[in-house]
């Protein structure tokens, strides 16, 4: 995993049947669309190895981190500062838990699941986890997939 504040990029078929990686919005939100305090969105992204998600300072006071518990055994933890933006790459299949670190008790986590594998869901689903984040962490779960057909795009933003 590899962090940066590198120029937006976006998917592009190259000859050979190749794409470029692809870059990901997340915003950090007071707000979520339906109404719901202190929000990612999207919470829940399906990406591809290799893909960044930008998490994009929209409110102020927020910042993204992940969760210690909730990465890939061999992925690298990021922290992103609080009211900057943070683009992450991700190289390693898994699921990715995140949060928000000020608002973390409230619920404002989030999910990237890498690729298809779901290798180290058991223990993103065990992860001991604060107040209403513990809620929204199982709603999002419940959006991972393990076949590759639910959840793809589902919140995906390009």
């Amino acid at each position: 995993m590899r962090t940066s504040t590198a120029q937006p990029f976006s998917k592009r078929p190259l000859s050979g049947g190749f794409t470029f990686a692809a870059e990901h919005e997340v915003r950090m939100l007071n707000k979520g669309p339906e109404g719901q305090p202190m929000q990612f969105d999207p919470a829940f992204i399906k990406i591809e190895p290799g893909d960044s998600v930008k998490f994009i300072a929209t409110d102020k006071g927020h910042n993204s981190e992940s969760i210690l518990e909730m990465i890939p055994e061999t992925a690298e933890v990021w922290k992103g500062k609080i009211n900057e933006e943070i683009v992450v790459t991700f190289d390693v299949e898994g699921i990715y838990g995140y949060k928000c670190m000020p608002h973390f008790g409230l619920g404002m986590v989030g999910i990237i699941q890498v690729g298809d594998s779901t290798e180290n869901l058991d223990s993103a689903e065990t992860a001991k986890l604060p107040g209403r984040a513990k809620t929204r962490m199982a709603e999002l779960i419940a959006q991972v997939s393990s076949d590759g057909a639910e959840g793809d795009g589902a919140g995906a933003a390009d």
